[in-house]
C-alpha cells in the first residue's frame, strides 16, 4: 500500500515539475520573440487570461494547445518540452522523456524526441487502452505523420474516412486537418508516430 502512494507521488511530482518547465521555457520563448500576450492570443485564439495561467503553471495545456502556442512562436513542441535537439547529439535519458497525453484509462503519449525551431520533426511513443481516442483539430499546412503500430490496431481518422493500421504496418497522413486516434479494439494499442511541421 504504502509503495503504491510513493509511486503515486513521484509520478504527480514528475508531472508538475514537466508542466512548470513547459510553462517556464513558453514564457521564455515569447519574451525572446518580444509577442506581447495580447499577440500571442490573437494568433492562437486563446484568451488571454488562458495564457496568464498556463505561464503561471496554474493550467495544463492540452498537446493541440501546445501545437498552436509552438506554431505561433516558430518554435517546435519539443523546445517547450526540452527534448528538442542540440548541436551535434542529444542524449535524453528515460526520466527526462515527458508525458503530454494521458488517457481514461491508463493510456499515455510521450514526446520521445524532436528537433527544435519552426520546421519541426518529432517522434512520439502512443499507448491506448481499449476504448481511448484522441483528437486533433489539425496541424499547419504541409504537416505529416508517419505511423508504426507495434502491438494492436490502430484505427486513425483523417477527415471524414477511417483507416485500420494493424499490427506490424505503416501509414502516413496529411494532419493539417482534423483527425483522430483511437483503439477501438479489446487488447492494448502501441505505436510509434512521427511528426513533420512545416512553416512555410
Amino acid at each position: 500500500m504504502t509503495k503504491k502512494v510513493n509511486l503515486m507521488t513521484d509520478a504527480h511530482s514528475i508531472v508538475n515539475s514537466v508542466n512548470e518547465a513547459v510553462s517556464q521555457r513558453i514564457k521564455l520563448y515569447r519574451k525572446q520573440k518580444k509577442i506581447s500576450l495580447d499577440e500571442l492570443s490573437r494568433r492562437t485564439g486563446v484568451s488571454k487570461g488562458a495564457l496568464v495561467e498556463i505561464e503561471g503553471c496554474r493550467a495544463n495545456p492540452s498537446i493541440a494547445l501546445l501545437c498552436r502556442l509552438a506554431a505561433a512562436m516558430g518554435v517546435s513542441v519539443a523546445d517547450f518540452v526540452d527534448v528538442s535537439s542540440k548541436p551535434t547529439v542529444h542524449l535524453i535519458a528515460e526520466d527526462e522523456i515527458p508525458e503530454l497525453w494521458e488517457g481514461e484509462k491508463g493510456g499515455r503519449a510521450r514526446l520521445l524526441a524532436g528537433s527544435g525551431g519552426p520546421d519541426m520533426t518529432e517522434l512520439w511513443m502512443w499507448e491506448m487502452q481499449p476504448g481511448e481516442k484522441f483528437a486533433s483539430p489539425g496541424h499547419t499546412e504541409g504537416t505529416l505523420e508517419l505511423f508504426y503500430v507495434q502491438s494492436g490496431t490502430l484505427t486513425l481518422g483523417v477527415q471524414d474516412h477511417v483507416y485500420l493500421v494493424k499490427t506490424g504496418c505503416s501509414a502516413t497522413a496529411r494532419t493539417d486537418v482534423p483527425h483522430f486516434y483511437e483503439n477501438r479494439e479489446e487488447y492494448p494499442l502501441v505505436f510509434i508516430m512521427t511528426v513533420h511541421e512545416k512553416t512555410s
